[in-house]
């Protein structure tokens, strides 16, 4: 399937999430009921303690320096950076944003993590993370169940039965509040219906086979 995927322009996202509150977010998520498609998007599942915590931050900050002190999201933090999403994150928001843990990164088809890395697919890149991203700030005691759309412009389908789930994704931490929103831990990477996993691996074999054939030639082996 062919997909065409734009790259997202961190000045649009930043007024766009500046333009959204709390209020918007709360209203969608209080309007939509149980009876949603889960089908949306696509996640990559790992094992994890799905009862929540909520737990303080460890230290004081933005959504970045928070993410960067919490144990198990130094992947998203890395992965923020090749996005180059970093100073939007560092802006006013606020943002509620559902970061996937180390483990749900590892837990990704094998090479897609090092195929979203590479600077040919930072758009790419973004749209996964910006999937992760709601505009406002929403703490665990507001979230109800429904649809609620998200900075990359998809919805996310958050469930409240068993637990909080944003799709099939368990949310392990919550309330990690930072000083323009607050971050909610998940076992699962979210990737958006719109992105072709398949393309993206392609992308990472023909860099890997271009690296051999430059290593080759530079050894003077052709």
């Amino acid at each position: 399937m062919n997909v065409k995927v734009s790259k997202i322009s961190n000045k649009k996202f930043a007024r766009k999430l500046a333009t959204a509150g709390l209020a918007s977010s709360l209203l969608v998520l209080a309007a939509c009921g149980d009876d949603v498609d889960t089908t949306a998007a696509t996640t990559a599942a790992t094992s994890a303690d799905t009862t929540p915590v909520t737990d303080a931050a460890v230290a004081e900050g933005d959504i970045v320096a928070i993410a960067s002190a919490t144990p198990g999201l130094s992947t998203l933090v890395a992965a923020v950076g090749a996005a180059g999403l970093v100073e939007t994150l560092q802006g006013e928001g606020p943002f509620t944003v559902f970061a996937p843990t180390n483990d749900a990164f590892a837990a990704l088809p094998d090479g897609v993590l090092d195929a979203l890395l590479l600077p040919d697919n930072q758009g790419v890149l973004a749209q996964i993370l910006t999937f992760h991203v709601v505009a406002g700030k929403v703490m665990a005691a507001d979230v109800t169940a429904g649809d609620v759309p998200t900075v990359e412009g998809s919805n996310l389908t958050i469930t409240t039965d068993g637990g909080v789930k944003i799709f099939d994704a368990n949310v392990v931490q919550t309330d990690l509040e930072a000083t323009n929103g607050v971050i909610h831990v998940i076992d699962q990477v979210l990737v958006p219906e719109g992105v072709d996993v398949a393309a993206l691996l392609a992308t990472a074999t023909a860099a890997t086979a271009n690296a051999t054939d430059a290593t080759t030639s530079a050894a003077g082996l052709f």
